[in-house]
């Protein structure tokens, strides 16, 4: 099979790729409306879901998972859903939506746009079809191998495609905290950091986007949760990158994730992060 064939196969045919492809528009949409309102507002507040360490979560994070759940509960009932802020709800289906109604919780409390909607609509071999979606920047990834890659926005809508850089020297290479996880992760990264044309940090789903863009090579993150991964990956791979964990495997479960927009970048990095016993340190 080929991967369009594949993909629409995990689908369920062309007929019902359309329809969830539908779905997932409507979901985006509701979310959009649902969080809007309260960005850059006055007086918004943040709960710590942590005790020691500050992981926000607000009203729109809520509103907005609240919002798809309730579009899903009446067009997929049949359907799983695992999102952030009310976790998981087994389904019959066998599919799976994969909810972030924020990611990017701080930089939404910072007024940054480099947060965003993600949705995914995964299987038991994970992400089959994603979106990443910045409601105040209007801009929206949508991807699913072989079937579709594009992103709308302002300028118009575009098919994705990664860049082609294969050097390192030429590479540009993001991650959303610059401690990254822990102390050996973050040793890990630096080992790729040092080599590559240039570093920046803090974008946190939009980076992923940028990738799919093709705008930068490499993203590396470590802690995720599989809401935070498994829509990047759908969009990512549609647009011809590679998205796996720090050992080569599959990243849909969350963990250490690295998305690469060529394979011979994805090697380097994967090399670099590894210690001297060939695993991830």
């Amino acid at each position: 099979m080929t991967s369009t064939e594949q993909t629409t196969a995990r689908f369920g045919g062309a007929a019902a790729s359309s329809e969830l492809r539908r779905v997932a528009a409507e979901l985006a949409e509701a979310a959009r409306g649902a969080i809007l309102p309260y960005f850059r507002a006055p007086g918004l507040v943040a709960e710590s879901k942590e005790a020691e360490a500050f992981d926000p979560v607000t009203a729109a994070d809520r509103a907005a998972e609240t919002a798809m759940r309730d579009i899903l509960d009446r067009r997929r009932p049949q359907d799983g859903i695992h999102g952030e802020e009310f976790g998981k709800q087994e389904g019959t289906s066998g599919l799976t939506w994969v909810l972030d109604p924020i990611d990017g919780t701080r930089a939404f409390l910072a007024g940054t746009p480099s947060w965003g909607v993600l949705i995914a609509l995964s299987d038991e071999a994970g992400p089959i079809f994603g979106i990443i979606d910045q409601p105040f920047t209007s801009e929206r990834w949508e991807g699913a191998a072989g079937l579709v890659a594009t992103h709308s926005g302002p300028q118009g809508t575009r098919d994705l495609c990664v860049r082609r850089e294969t050097d390192p020297a030429g590479a540009i290479l993001m991650t959303t905290f610059p401690e990254v996880g822990s102390p050996e992760d973050a040793a890990a990264f630096a080992r790729v950091a040092r080599d590559v044309k240039l570093t920046r940090y803090g974008l946190d789903c939009y980076a992923y986007g940028l990738v799919a863009l093709g705008q930068i090579d490499l993203v590396i993150e470590a802690g995720l949760k599989p809401y935070d991964i498994c829509a990047p990956i759908a969009v990512i791979e549609a647009a011809g990158g590679i998205v796996t964990d720090w050992e080569g495997g599959p990243a849909h479960e969350g963990g250490r994730a690295i998305a690469a927009a060529t394979p011979e970048l994805h090697a380097w990095a994967l090399e670099r992060l590894a210690d001297g016993t060939g695993r991830a340190s």
